[in-house]
């Protein structure tokens, strides 16, 4: 009886070796440029470090420095598109890449003409909600707000008549809905 579970034991530890060899064996296809994510990064042909000379490195956006840089390339994108057809009233800005960037973005042009659902229930949803409040002050706010981490109960959003703004996955926080969560079965 020892024997046999001795033996299968081994075997298992056999098959985890085998598993793990494969998973760390080198991929048959490699990309032509292995720099890519978030680090090393491919330098564009021509770059050369002297070209960060008058780059104010180490210094916040807000500083004289900083807001200078930004306007120069707000006005720069001005002249580029104003030419092919971007109309002269209309405010270039530059935003966040991330996504709470990009809600933002969304929030600021799309909300407004129909009544919105603000769903949070960790930090950038609730900050979302304060800037359709106190920023945006749109007029018709549903603040459908769960404690920290947990759900808030679903049903109440009118789906039909609502924009929703609504964190589906908040990984600063480690916190998704899971993909077939019986509350989005509708979705």
């Amino acid at each position: 009886m020892v024997a046999h579970h001795v033996s299968a034991s081994n075997m298992r530890v056999g098959a985890v070796r085998t598993m793990v060899r494969r998973m760390s064996s080198a991929p048959a296809a490699k990309p032509a440029c292995p720099n890519f994510s978030s680090g090393p990064c491919a330098k564009r042909p021509g770059y050369a470090l002297n070209g960060l000379a008058d780059a104010p490195l180490g210094r916040s956006h807000r500083a004289k420095v900083g807001k200078a840089k930004l306007g120069a390339a707000i006005q720069q994108t001005r002249d580029l598109l104003e030419p092919v057809g971007l109309p002269k009233d209309y405010l270039i800005g530059i935003v966040p890449a991330s996504d709470t960037g990009a809600v933002e973005m969304a929030m600021w042009s799309m909300l407004g003409p129909k009544p919105v659902t603000c769903v949070h229930f960790e930090s950038f949803g609730g900050e979302w909600h304060t800037d359709m409040t106190k920023q945006l002050k749109l007029p018709n706010i549903t603040n459908l707000q769960g404690d920290y981490g947990e759900l808030p109960n679903l049903s109440a959003i009118n789906w039909k008549t609502d924009d929703v703004v609504f964190t589906v996955r908040a990984p600063a926080h480690s916190f998704s809905i899971p993909p077939r969560s019986p509350s989005l079965s509708h979705l």
